[in-house]
């Protein structure tokens, strides 16, 4: 395995991202974050914190709750009802951006709100899309094969990003 981001890089990213989306809503009076759980949602919440340290938008944290292997065929699990989110602002945050399909399936719940818009947030792209998604803010971009893997740890501590 190779090391691609530790911490202090990671955080980095993050800040800069966060100063991405204050500018895409500078005029917003609140948004709302929805992280794909587990490690999209612990990335939403630092991102949570860090626009908190340089604006005042209110800002809504939500888990957006996939089945990764099975998205067809079940029931995607937002932590709020969709009838809340009407003409607000939608962050769909995650870890890595494969081939889209996660994302893609992440939109769901949002489709059918009216929202207002809807932005991606994602640490790494891989750039390997078969679904007609993108990222709006982006960590990282990487050029990879199909056979590699990257691993993407934000837990206290183990902050790193590695490729194998």
């Amino acid at each position: 395995m190779i090391q691609i981001l530790n911490s202090t890089q990671i955080q980095q990213r993050i800040d800069r991202i966060a100063y991405q989306v204050l500018e895409d809503n500078a005029n917003e009076h609140s948004i709302y974050i929805a992280g794909i759980v587990d490690t999209g949602y612990i990335l939403a919440q630092r991102i949570q914190a860090a626009l908190e340290k340089i604006c005042s938008i209110q800002i809504h944290l939500l888990q957006l709750k996939i089945d990764k292997q099975g998205q067809a065929n079940q029931h995607i699990h937002l932590t709020v009802e969709s009838s809340e989110l009407k003409n607000k602002v939608i962050i769909i945050v995650d870890d890595v951006l494969n081939s889209g399909k996660t994302l893609t399936y992440a939109l769901r719940p949002f489709l059918d709100a009216d929202v207002k818009k809807i932005r991606t947030i994602l640490l790494i792209d891989r750039d390997h899309r078969r679904y007609p998604v993108h990222a709006d803010f982006v960590g990282l971009r990487l050029s990879t094969t199909m056979k590699e893997h990257i691993t993407v740890s934000l837990e206290a501590g183990e902050e790193k990003v590695f490729i194998s």
